[in-house]
């Protein structure tokens, strides 16, 4: 089958590379705002190969531009709604991108990989050629980075635009963690990004880590970059009057749990919240064989607990599966497992009514950070998360905003502690350490850096 598959694969890579050859021939250069802006306007592409709804950075990024007079083309995927304050700001347009094809089971990946590249490089390239006035800068988020840098690195150099790489994490380093590190498709992935990566005008980190990464072999960056940490956006905020907690609980829990708000109101249940994209780089095994040592812990009988899960992906009906029958098995005594996938402002309004916020993000590059945690500091909520990584100390303070774990076992004995009566001091002093970490926020991360660098910020 594959085989069959692959010459008409060779004849369309043959006719796109024609294609894109010609499309790319003439389009207008930038030289300066469009007719109508204003002098001095500063128009921005910002491009994500992904779901707009399901990418933070790069809506605070839009969000940012447009506030401080920039024009901006937020281009990407529309799966899930987008931040409402992207639909109401005249400064933003959404140019969508046509939602990438599934692959279909019947069909190997090696062969089903290029065709869809195919597809994108083809709207991307008319799209950023032909269908959006030039721009001063594009932004790019990496990963993915198969075709963006790519395609917008040719883009930039036809149109006399401003590159500019907003590293999240690396794109053949995720991929080797479902394919295996030596898998062709990783190794050529690797070189891609490794070149196409030097050729940004300008780079944006996550971390000081990745910065110092990036400066060294094989990536060799020399163009100049400055880490610029997440940080939350205004919408997450921590609870300052309790009574307003019982009203939200009863907006955002699902159905089935809203009869447990006043065991939750008064103590007698903790709410715990972990977000996951229910992905092999999130395992959420680790989750839930703690609850299941929870819930088994001999010497003490533990507080009963409401573990909300947010996120959408494609191992969470396995893991719904195992969870369903581990409860009918009875392994979860005084343990109540939840799943939902809540509109932005309810997605806030639950971190900051929960006790402990869980963070499983593994980083398969060992320098990025999770945004999660970042929002669960923005909304006053202290952190459990995964520790086995180089930047993690960079966000997570153990002890001081939250505690770190690498296995089930450490991770069950953090909720016995903190979940339970001998906890409840140093829960209070994490909370107070999450507060504090969550007070410096994006805008205030982002003008100082990004918007002097795009001139938005004098």
């Amino acid at each position: 089958m594959a085989v069959i598959l692959i010459y008409p694969l060779i004849l369309c890579i043959l006719g796109l590379v024609v294609w894109v050859a010609y499309l790319v021939s003439s389009p207008s250069q930038y030289d300066g705002p469009p007719p109508g802006s204003g002098k001095g306007t500063v128009l921005v592409h910002v491009l994500v190969l992904g779901d707009i709804g399901r990418s933070p950075r790069m809506t605070y990024h839009a969000l940012s531009i447009a506030k401080h007079g920039g024009i901006v083309n937020l281009i990407g995927y529309l799966e899930s709604p987008p931040h409402p304050d992207l639909l109401n700001n005249p400064n933003i347009t959404i140019s969508p991108l046509p939602s990438p094809p599934k692959r279909p089971q019947s069909i190997p990946f090696i062969v089903f990989a290029p065709w869809k590249v195919l597809l994108q490089v083809y709207h991307l390239a008319w799209l950023l050629a032909y269908g959006l006035e030039p721009a001063q800068w594009i932004l790019v988020q990496n990963p993915p980075s198969i075709p963006t840098l790519a395609i917008a690195s040719l883009i930039c150099r036809l149109r006399n635009t401003k590159l500019m790489i907003d590293w999240h994490n690396y794109g053949w380093t995720i991929l080797s963690g479902t394919r295996g590190a030596g898998h062709p498709l990783v190794r050529l992935s690797k070189i891609y990004e490794c070149y196409f990566g030097r050729l940004g005008f300008f780079h944006l980190t996550v971390t000081h880590a990745m910065a110092r990464q990036l400066r060294r072999p094989p990536y060799s960056i020399t163009q100049p970059m400055i880490p610029v940490h997440d940080r939350p956006a205004s919408i997450f905020q921590p609870i300052t009057n309790p009574s307003t907690r019982r009203e939200i609980l009863i907006r955002v829990l699902p159905d089935a749990e809203k009869a447990l708000v006043p065991r939750l109101l008064d103590g007698t249940m903790r709410l715990v919240v972990s977000s996951t994209s229910w992905t092999p780089d999130e395992d959420f095994s680790i989750f839930l064989d703690a609850l299941i040592q929870y819930a088994a812990t001999s010497d003490t009988t533990p507080t009963p607990v409401l573990a909300i899960i947010t996120g959408k992906g494609p191992q969470k009906a396995m893991y719904l599966d195992q969870i369903a029958a581990l409860t009918a098995a009875g392994r979860l005594p005084n343990v109540r497992i939840a799943t939902a996938f809540l509109p932005f402002a309810d997605y806030a309004a639950l971190l900051a009514c929960a006790d402990l916020g869980v963070c499983l993000h593994m980083s398969s590059s060992g320098v990025d950070l999770p945004m999660k945690v970042v929002d669960m500091f923005g909304a006053g909520l202290p952190v459990a998360a995964y520790a086995g990584y180089e930047s993690v100390g960079e966000l997570v303070k153990e002890g001081g905003n939250g505690r770190g774990f690498e296995t089930a076992g450490e991770l069950a004995g953090i909720l016995v502690h903190l979940l339970g009566d001998e906890g409840k001091g140093e829960l209070e002093r994490l909370r107070k350490g999450a507060v504090k970490e969550g007070k410096r926020r994006w805008d205030e991360e982002w003008d100082g850096k990004v918007g002097i660098i795009m001139g938005l910020v004098s």
